[in-house]
């Protein structure tokens, strides 16, 4: 196995336990604390939750483009259009929950099938402007989790606003 595979392994590892603790701690807010705007770059806690599953969506919409044989994007939920990356996919924390679940579970099985040879290959997609991108594969699956992380960097500053604590946050803390 290679080390860009084994490197997407770990950060789908690290993506699905650090969401699955961010969620728990969020769980135990009220609905108004989670949907109030507390000024962040998608307002509230719930719209940022909502941003980071809509965006992992859209990323593995486009790998689904890419790669139409992989098993693991045959019956994941994507989005393929959208009129927003501020767009609320689901009002129902209870049902976000769920879905953000379904979905790092996807994003798992996804890391787990990419292949050194895909990874190393060209991907092409249009980006949310429709401008034609075309890159490395590595290069957009690694921009998908850095994305994840940048915005729970922005959640876990908004929790200690509210004098929550998410604890370690580092990666290194998940995959060793």
């Amino acid at each position: 196995m290679s080390a860009h595979q084994q490197q997407m392994q770990a950060f789908a590892k690290y993506n699905r336990e650090f969401n699955a603790r961010l969620y728990q701690l969020v769980a135990g807010l009220s609905d108004s604390e989670r949907k109030n705007d507390l000024g962040a770059f998608f307002g509230s806690i719930h719209g940022t939750l909502n941003h980071i599953l809509l965006a992992d969506r859209i990323w593995l919409g486009r790998f689904a483009s890419a790669f139409p044989a992989m098993e693991s994007l045959q019956q994941a939920q994507l989005v393929q259009q959208f009129s927003s990356l501020g767009d609320e996919l689901y009002a129902d924390f209870t049902e976000l929950s769920a879905q953000r679940l379904a979905t790092d579970k996807v994003i798992t099985q996804f890391a787990d099938e990419l292949t050194a040879v895909q990874l190393a290959g060209t991907m092409k997609y249009h980006n949310s402007q429709g401008k034609l991108r075309q890159h490395p594969t590595w290069v957009a699956v690694a921009h998908m989790f850095n994305h994840q992380t940048h915005h729970r960097g922005q959640l876990t500053t908004l929790l200690h606003q509210l004098g929550h604590d998410v604890g370690v946050t580092d990666f290194v803390a998940y995959v060793t």
